[in-house]
């Protein structure tokens, strides 16, 4: 068949739409969302060619109106999970012989069509099941998954085209074999981009995948399946299953093909799923070592200089601790405000809180939804009635509550004079923001700090005007935020412009949205080719 060696088309981050009053996209989107609200979905197992009924379902519900029903999935018995490892293991042999290529053709297909046919319907799911505005479904379902699909293939090529040097009458040369068995992805509610991305890097590398996406998620991960088929990826390679997680994960991995785990979700998880796999090893179970990439919690921080200007601090804080409700990895969760800016920063923060207007995402003008479900909501809810009662803590916005229709929490602040306090370093994954004033002079005292008070390091930010102070915090923050902003919030970050991940309690840093986070995929194999191999073993200093 004809060779040659391929330019892929240049990655380029996917354009953020407006959604303007009078815009197309804000009306083909509120359309679309009306269709699928006044619809339901089936939602079944993806196994191979099969989409699985199994008869034990579980309705989904809109958390802003939890009474609502858009759909039904489908729960896996351990037989389909074992089914899934199989029909994932059969496609291994063609998707992984597959020219690279083709296999760029399909993801880059399937990118074009969520710019385009497909973007109003994954951003309306979005909206739907994850209570997303449509400013955060654009940013993360369309764009963040556009640019994931794009620069993974820009990415693949780079490590491919990466090769040894040879010598005289020796060609060296460096291969990328995906590796040997099925990688499980488990994907979290937040992000639609993350679900989408967990599966597909691996895949895009000559991997066959069993994905589990997270119940709260699994209506636009239902898009997500549709969006790949239709793009043409061979029936086996990305398989998906719901259900009980721990019956779904202990099966997987106690298979002996189990070659590596995706996971995006809670550190408490991930440290199981960790150490079963250690004991796995243990009684040789695995034909390999088993890779096991994870992004995991956070307990994110801003930290104000006193040169800091203070519109530019509140400002961060109202986005980045409350855009769509502190759901996010990255969002904003304990803040250090020096004394001498603190009467104005409060001043805008409580105002910004006051005139952002929640309720559902259909309504555009509403800046944040709800949590995600009643557990989420439950827990939130009693960090704030402590916060109520506590004599080294006050709430000075928010506060206030109510699941009757949907589980919506006012954004909160929480102010503390204990540096300790548990809101300060316990991750809680929704709209709760809490701050410690600190004196001027303690700046350095107060950098360690931020730096000793959590066990997580995902993201943090720092702001002033002053360069030393920059640098200095820089310098004193490294081992506490994979993700570092000077003068920005904690959030947001770009595929190819700022590769996404933390270490200690936050996960193995292994960046996803780089080149980084593919190279976990492969297992390189180096072959030296002589031309004219010698025929005496004799050296020359044998004389």
């Amino acid at each position: 068949m004809p060779k040659g060696i391929y330019n892929v088309p240049e990655a380029f981050n996917e354009p953020v739409k407006s959604y303007a009053p009078g815009t197309p996209e804000r009306e083909q989107v509120l359309a679309t969302f009306k269709e699928l609200y006044n619809s339901t979905v089936d939602v079944p197992l993806y196994i191979g060619t099969e989409e699985i009924r199994t008869g034990k379902t579980k309705t989904i519900n809109p958390p802003f109106d939890h009474k609502k029903t858009v759909g039904t999935y489908h729960e896996a018995e351990k037989e389909h999970v074992v089914k899934a490892i199989d029909t994932a293991l059969a496609a291994r042999t063609k998707w992984a012989a597959m020219a690279w290529e083709q296999r760029a053709s399909i993801f880059l297909k399937a990118a074009d069509l969520l710019a385009g046919p497909y973007r109003a319907k994954i951003n309306a799911a979005t909206m739907i099941a994850q209570a997303k505005t449509v400013h955060q479904a654009e940013i993360d379902a369309a764009c963040e998954f556009i640019d994931f699909l794009r620069f993974n293939v820009e990415f693949m090529t780079q490590i491919y085209a990466e090769q040894p040097v040879s010598s005289d009458g020796i060609w060296n040369r460096m291969e990328h074999r995906p590796l040997e068995g099925f990688i499980y992805a488990i994907t979290p509610f937040n992000f639609t981009a993350i679900a989408g991305n967990l599966p597909a890097s691996p895949a895009l590398m000559g991997n066959v995948v069993v994905w589990k996406p997270s119940a709260a998620q699994v209506y636009s991960a239902n898009v997500i399946m549709e969006v790949f088929k239709l793009a043409g990826l061979p029936d086996g390679v990305i398989n998906m299953v719901h259900g009980d997680p721990v019956m779904i994960t202990d099966t997987l991995l106690e298979s002996p093909d189990f070659a590596g785990i995706h996971y995006t979700g809670s550190t408490a998880v991930f440290n199981g799923i960790w150490a079963k796999i250690g004991q796995n090893m243990g009684k040789g179970i695995y034909k390999t070592y088993p890779r096991i990439v994870g992004e995991t919690g956070g307990k994110d921080f801003v930290i104000a200089h006193p040169s800091s200007i203070p519109a530019q601090v509140a400002t961060a804080l109202s986005r980045g601790a409350f855009e769509f409700q502190g759901q996010k990895c990255s969002a904003a969760s304990r803040a250090y405000i020096p004394q001498s800016i603190w009467p104005e920063v409060k001043e805008k923060l409580v105002a910004d809180i006051a005139s952002m207007k929640m309720g559902s995402p259909e309504d555009l003008s509403n800046f944040i939804t709800c949590v995600i479900h009643e557990g989420s909501f439950d827990k939130l809810a009693s960090y704030i009635d402590a916060a109520k009662n506590a004599s080294d803590a006050e709430i000075i916005a928010g506060g206030k509550y109510d699941k009757s229709v949907g589980y919506f929490i006012e954004p909160t602040v929480i102010l503390t004079t204990n540096p300790q306090y548990e809101t300060m370093h316990t991750e809680l994954f929704g709209p709760v923001l809490t701050i410690y004033v600190y004196e001027d002079a303690k700046w350095e005292e107060t950098l360690t700090l931020v730096d000793q008070t959590s066990p997580y390091a995902l993201t943090g930010a720092v702001f002033s005007q002053d360069r030393y102070a920059i640098e200095q915090a820089a310098k004193a923050l490294e081992n506490c935020a994979g993700n570092f902003y000077i003068n920005d919030k904690p959030t947001g970050a770009v595929v190819g412009q700022q590769p996404f991940g933390g270490a200690r309690a936050s996960g193995t840093n292994d960046k996803a949205g780089s080149i980084l986070n593919l190279l976990r995929w492969v297992s390189p194999r180096t072959i030296k080719e002589t031309f004219v191999p010698p025929t005496d073993y004799r050296y020359p200093f044998l004389g």
